[in-house]
């Protein structure tokens, strides 16, 4: 190869990265832009304390929706899920919803987050009328949509950890479901690590979910937030 040929083919090699690495730079970049879009542009959404009341009746909240997550071998709910629990019972106490709504994978007969929920916050004294349980909320873009779709909730107080709350309530502004968030932070969670990878994917997933605006794999008659829970139960 002669001198000359050889400066070409480094000099089409150039170019051709000098195409290709912007592209590259763009197509990398985009999924961590829209992570810092959810995150940040949510993140005025979650409220703690006192200020959760108030910003319910600015929410005009129908409800605390409570969402799911893993349960144990034995059935009973995850720490993660007890927090969530406990936290959604805290706020209802408080007054600052009349309902709780329970959301989560009920989607095999042996594998049931909702009926354990149901089970733990029964226990804690809250009344059967006040519990409704979403049986099919597979995902937090599944528990938003029927949310509304299926329990006629206007606007509701979401009770999730703090590095899942900001994708939910983009999920609500998005759906047109006027929200706000509070945390359940407990105890530290084995796994978080993994947890917060996943969250950084769900929300360019559910970007795109968004945008496209997609009916959840199950609808149903409507089950008003404003009547009796025990209507949505097994």
């Amino acid at each position: 190869m002669t001198t000359k040929t050889k400066t070409k083919t480094k000099t089409k090699t150039i170019n051709f990265w000098k195409r290709v690495l912007p592209i590259v730079f763009i197509m990398l970049a985009i999924p961590f832009v829209i992570g810092g879009y959810v995150t940040i542009g949510m993140s005025s959404g979650i409220v703690s304390g006192l200020k959760a009341v108030e910003a319910a009746d600015n929410a005009k909240a129908d409800c605390i929706l409570v969402l799911g997550a893993g349960i144990r071998p034995d059935g009973t709910p995850s720490f993660m899920l007890r927090d969530r629990l406990d936290k959604g019972i805290e706020l209802y106490e408080a007054g600052v919803a009349p309902k709780l709504l329970l959301s989560g994978d009920n989607g095999q007969e042996r594998y049931d987050e909702v009926n354990a929920m149901k089970d733990y916050v029964l226990a804690q004294g809250v009344p059967a009328e006040d519990i409704f349980l979403d049986h099919a909320g597979f995902s937090t873009y599944d528990s938003i949509y029927r949310a509304k779709a299926v329990f006629a909730v206007e606007g509701a107080v979401v009770v999730t950890q703090n590095y899942h709350l900001y994708r939910a309530l983009y999920i609500a502004e998005s759906l047109g479901l006027q929200a706000v968030g509070v945390s359940a932070e407990g105890s530290h969670y084995a796994g978080q690590w993994g947890r917060e990878v996943r969250e950084f994917l769900a929300n360019n997933k559910d970007f795109v979910m968004c945008l496209i605006k997609p009916e959840p794999k199950y609808l149903g008659e409507v089950i008003p937030i404003t009547g009796d829970g025990r209507l949505s139960h097994d």
